[in-house]
């Protein structure tokens, strides 16, 4: 398990996640990975970011077990960055952060990326919460139980 700064010692999953990939250059890295991206170049040109603070985030994702390093498939003597199992994992959250963002940050006809679904060339559904029969659930019918409760 990655050691978490000190402050998060608190029993949040919501807390422990966000000290790993709360920021937003984290999250740019993750989604360009997603994208295909492996480079350390090719992400520093694609987000534009300085080099220092790519390093700091790739380090923090590769040692968080989000990223692995591997060797360029292309036999060069690059290191290319990968998913881990963990990492794919996040992809629920991307596609969620994704649709709010559709949702509520554009205008009705401003265009924007979209995701697709390769097999049929159509938008991803809509995510949402469902109950364990497949109803869908809202946050009201939700509650968090704290430890010790």
């Amino acid at each position: 398990m990655p050691t978490l700064d000190p402050w998060i010692d608190q029993p949040c999953p919501v807390a422990r996640s966000l000290d790993l990939i709360g920021d937003r250059w984290s999250l740019l890295i993750v989604r360009d990975a997603f994208d295909g991206v492996r480079r350390f170049g090719d992400f520093q040109r694609n987000l534009g970011m300085a080099r220092n603070i790519l390093s700091d985030r790739l380090r923090k994702l590769v040692d968080a077990g989000i990223l692995a390093t591997q060797d360029a498939s292309d036999g060069t003597a690059y290191q290319e960055y990968v998913l881990t199992p963990e990492g794919e994992g996040l992809f629920p959250v991307m596609v969620a952060l994704r649709q709010w963002g559709e949702r509520h940050l554009f205008d009705a006809h401003e265009q924007h990326s979209s995701l697709i679904e390769k097999a049929t060339g159509k938008p991803v559904a809509r995510m949402r919460p469902v109950t364990r029969d497949g109803r869908p659930l809202s946050p009201g019918a939700t509650w968090v139980r704290k430890v010790g409760e």
